[in-house]
């Protein structure tokens, strides 16, 4: 099986946008929360998340991202289960597995989680909460690109409720604050620096 660092160097090799490289780093530590809260493999899982969108430069439309990538992740002996699930957060592939469902749950909502990150006064994740989520999810304006009837209807494909599932993924995030710099101007425990 391939290990973390062998899929987080394929991501380096094709991936040189730090916000994109963020973003799938934020996916992957969604992806391993939910794989150690539902009993999935917690790396197997963790993999589909970093490496999603490894594909996005060279293959920036919906037309060809994912598909014209996965030929790519089997050359690198990517397995085929998370080949698979990175096939099924595009278009035309029917998600199965919990894995599957999901990434395509998480995907787009760690992009939210972000931006309303960035616009608080602390541009932290450390004092961000679900209903500071919601007040954005209902300006349309506020990240406008953000599909958030798509988000709704992964959650609900994956079977978790939407506000405890934004709370779910933030937690996530938090983990690894430091490294998408979110940490803002706050400690982990929420006083300030």
């Amino acid at each position: 099986m391939t290990t973390r660092e062998e899929a987080y160097e394929i991501v380096t090799t094709y991936v040189k946008n730090a916000g994109l490289i963020n973003h799938m780093l934020s996916v992957e530590a969604a992806m391993r929360y939910y794989a150690e809260k539902t009993g999935g493999n917690v790396e197997t899982w963790g993999l589909a998340g970093l490496l999603h969108d490894f594909d996005w430069e060279i293959h920036p439309s919906l037309e060809e991202h994912p598909s014209a990538g996965a030929p790519i992740l089997r050359e690198h002996n990517i397995a085929e289960e998370i080949v698979h699930a990175i096939l099924s957060h595009g278009e035309g592939v029917e998600r199965i597995s919990p894995m599957e469902k999901c990434l395509a749950a998480v995907d787009e909502l760690t992009g939210l989680i972000t931006a309303v990150s960035l616009v608080r006064p602390s541009r932290s994740l450390y004092d961000l909460t679900a209903s500071s989520v919601k007040k954005k999810w209902k300006d349309r304006a506020f990240a406008a690109a953000i599909n958030r009837e798509e988000i709704a209807a992964n959650t609900q494909d994956f079977g978790v409720e939407l506000w405890p599932h934004v709370d779910n993924v933030i937690l996530a995030m938090r983990i690894i604050a430091p490294r998408l710099d979110l940490e803002g101007s706050l400690l982990p425990d929420g006083t300030p620096r």
